[in-house]
């Protein structure tokens, strides 16, 4: 299966003329069940089939939201909506410029787990720069945050970023909002507070962000995307400190040629 997602990402790269207009929910959702190939089985017409035999979920509910709805309540296709912006390049969001914020709650329990306890089964104790932090096996998450480990320790100027680290798993809602943090599922790292900001932080409200701030260097980021991660500073609700594993959007991204640095 991971010879198939690799497969299936350079042959949709290498189609002449694709663009991000051309990527349609159908490829989406296949570059989706190529990024988990443990948990994901196939699509038919609005439905995700689970390798585990458990019931299909629905990829379009067919209602119409906004955005504050679609964060609250998305489903699959909402978190697919915005092409997140790889790339070594720093990028300011758009107005409601979410790229990866959205997200499918019943995807992500199926992916990791319904409960505290369900989650935690599959938790691993991962060294992150002296500091121990407990991470979810499940496709993959922990192998990949050491390949980022591994990467950054080659740069050691970057550690006083990256430590300590603000927390990994923590089952918890996301604030303010009714639904569950990707931190709830272990799929998420935040990173050192000191060199960090925060939409709320800076007097934000839901859909008026002041201003948009990142001190945390681009290097950092790029390891992180090259492992599946994605970055909460590319968001217009920024949050600079945070990383989660969303490997759907960064191959996304190389499909429609979401470039940070164009």
């Amino acid at each position: 299966m991971v010879r198939f997602a690799v497969a299936l990402v350079a042959l949709l790269v290498g189609a002449p003329g694709v663009l991000a207009s051309d990527i349609d929910l159908a490829q989406k959702v296949d570059l989706l069940i190529a990024a988990y190939p443990d948990t994901l089985e196939r699509r038919e017409e609005n439905r995700l089939f689970f390798r585990d035999g458990g019931p299909p979920i629905l990829i379009d509910d067919g209602r119409t939201k906004d955005h504050a709805a679609r964060l609250a309540e998305g489903d699959i296709e909402d978190s697919l909506l915005q092409l997140y912006p790889s790339g070594p390049c720093e990028t300011v969001p758009t107005r409601n410029g979410d790229p990866g914020r959205i997200r499918s709650e019943p995807l992500l329990t199926r992916l990791y787990g319904g409960s505290k306890a369900e989650v935690a089964k599959s938790l691993r104790t991962v060294d992150w720069f002296g500091q121990s932090v407990k991470v979810t096996t499940r496709n993959g998450v922990a192998a990949a945050l050491e390949a980022v480990r591994d990467d950054l320790e080659r740069q050691p100027d970057l550690k006083p970023y990256l430590i300590p680290s603000a927390g990994t798993f923590n089952w918890r809602k996301v604030a303010g909002a009714p639904n569950l943090s990707v931190h709830s599922f272990a799929a998420a790292i935040d990173l050192n507070t000191n060199h960090a900001d925060y939409w709320l932080w800076s007097g934000g409200k839901p859909g008026n962000v002041p201003r948009y701030k990142n001190r945390f260097p681009m290097e950092i980021v790029e390891s992180f995307e090259r492992h599946g991660f994605i970055w909460g500073g590319r968001w217009y609700h920024y949050d600079t400190m945070h990383f989660e594993y969303r490997p759907e959007l960064l191959a996304i991204a190389r499909v429609a040629g979401s470039d940070a640095c164009r």
